[in-house]
């Protein structure tokens, strides 16, 4: 081996500061992109949001007006108006500093937010109005500690009894709780506002429901006679339900009519369900027989450079501050370019997405085509990893409704004729196959799937029982009703 010098000529790609900006912008949502613009603001003076502004033309016709009016003349009238002109603003006499009795920093406003009440401060609320004694209401308060989040009790009797013990102990108490007395506030919790909470099991629920309704309900009886066999009713053993309860088919089925109208958890509506609202990045719209895709215009940040420190910058000055303007005024050019490829590239990664998808778009998801990221990239000439950045976190708003961009990307599957079929559209004809069927005899998992095949899709059982499952949807057996 010989060693020696020489030069070589080669093309690399480097990651410079601003290619990594724009890389990093490109996968923030719509929140994390107004996060960054805001933290860009208050970093560098020279970038500034274009605010509404008013026109150079209007500010010349006020000028104008001005000029006209005479201030000497309008004050030797006969009567004064109540607000007379004066050559100076309340703020330039009166200052903000801050004194031992002076205001706080920043300006209090009344919180008019609802607060939202748990369970248990509902139930205590009511505890607190009945005649109990105070080791009755010690134990109700230990059932209330004990109730999870659908409101049923998640202790035993005898744990409720040692911990009221144990606190009654610690308070000096030499009183002797027993189980039945536990079971007697139980009693009365259950009966409180939601009825039914403080139960061990649905049944139970369910049973004191019913005893809460009027004797008058028609099936009322029923009902009960169908709650003694709870494990028959829940796996629809129907027939043998039939059978040791006497109850003929009709009296069968106003009994579940009645049971279907209880709440099978009560404690659910007092839990804090906080909406999750998404802002869409993009629109789409149907217009003429064309579907047309904007960006949301609510999302778009519009900055600019800020021309009064931009007129500062002297060509041949080299001092720091000087320098300092610059670099500033170079960042905020970068940042600016930078989200302005972001909106492009999404533009016209989410058209090239609406060409795919026209048919979802026109029949819902059945028309949904199989599509990956290879595809959008080789369209938009892009790599696979940018086109997966862009489609992250960000929505799509149709007339379908609100969609992430990821949504419209799935696996596929092999039709008869040779072609593909999208597993979300798949997933569509079974869900429509389920909820046309005869519910006295539903459709197997094998029984879809031929009828997919019959449609030219073909997918075998266990694939139609994976998307079956997707879906939530039970089985057929689970899902047969006799009455």
């Amino acid at each position: 081996m010989r060693l020696s010098v020489g030069l070589k000529i080669a093309n690399s790609l480097s990651l410079t500061p601003q290619l990594q900006q724009a890389i990093r912008l490109l996968q923030l949502s719509s929140l994390e992109l107004e996060q960054e613009v805001q933290l860009q603001l208050d970093s560098n003076p020279l970038l500034e949001k274009v605010e509404e502004q008013i026109t150079l033309e209007r500010l010349s016709t006020l000028e104008s007006n001005n000029e006209h009016k005479d201030l000497t003349n309008e004050l030797n009238v006969d009567h004064l108006p109540d607000d007379l002109p004066v050559d100076t603003d309340w703020d330039d006499v009166y200052t903000h500093q801050p004194t031992s009795l002076g205001a706080a920093e920043f300006e209090e406003r009344e919180d008019n937010r609802q607060g939202h009440q748990s369970l248990q401060e509902y139930m205590l609320e009511q505890i607190n109005l009945l005649n109990f004694s105070q080791v009755d209401k010690l134990i109700a308060y230990c059932i209330v500690d004990s109730l999870d989040d659908k409101g049923f009790l998640d202790a035993e009797l005898t744990e409720i009894t040692a911990l009221v013990q144990h606190l009654l102990s610690l308070m000096g108490s030499e009183e002797e709780i027993e189980d039945d007395e536990v079971a007697v506030v139980l009693k009365h919790i259950q009966r409180l506002d939601p009825v039914g909470v403080g139960s061990r099991s649905l049944a139970e629920c369910l049973l004191v429901q019913l005893d809460h309704l009027p004797a008058s309900t028609p099936c009322r009886n029923d009902a009960i006679k169908l709650l003694q066999h709870y494990e028959l009713l829940i796996s629809n053993e129907l027939p043998k339900l039939i059978k040791q309860t006497g109850l003929n088919p009709e009296q069968l089925r106003c009994a579940v009519d009645l049971l279907k109208t209880l709440k099978p958890h009560p404690g659910l509506e007092f839990e804090n369900k906080e909406s999750d609202y998404q802002v869409p990045d993009v629109v789409v719209m149907k217009k003429n027989n064309a579907w047309h895709v904007n960006l949301n215009p609510d999302v778009l940040p519009k900055l600019r450079v800020n021309p009064f420190y931009a007129k500062m910058i002297r060509r041949a000055d080299q001092s720091d501050d000087n320098q300092y303007l610059r670099n500033q005024m170079l960042e905020a050019k970068n940042f600016i370019k930078s989200v302005d490829e972001r909106h492009k590239t999404l533009l016209k990664v989410a058209t090239c997405i609406v060409e795919h998808q026209k048919m979802f778009l026109e029949i819902g998801a059945e028309g949904m085509k199989p599509l990956v990221l290879r595809d959008i990239a080789e369209e938009v000439e892009l790599h696979e990893s940018t086109v997966s950045r862009v489609t992250t976190n960000k929505y799509m708003l149709t007339p379908r409704g609100l969609f992430e961009l990821k949504y419209f990307f799935s696996s596929h599957v092999g039709t008869t004729s040779g072609g593909e079929a999208s597993s979300t559209a798949i997933r569509a004809k079974i869900k429509k196959l389920v909820s046309e069927e005869n519910a006295r005899k539903p459709l197997s998992d094998n029984a879809i799937a031929n009828i997919l095949k019959n449609e030219g899709i073909d997918v075998a059982r266990r694939t139609v029982a994976k998307y079956r499952e997707s879906l939530h949807i039970p089985s057929s057996s689970e899902r047969k009703v006799l009455i």
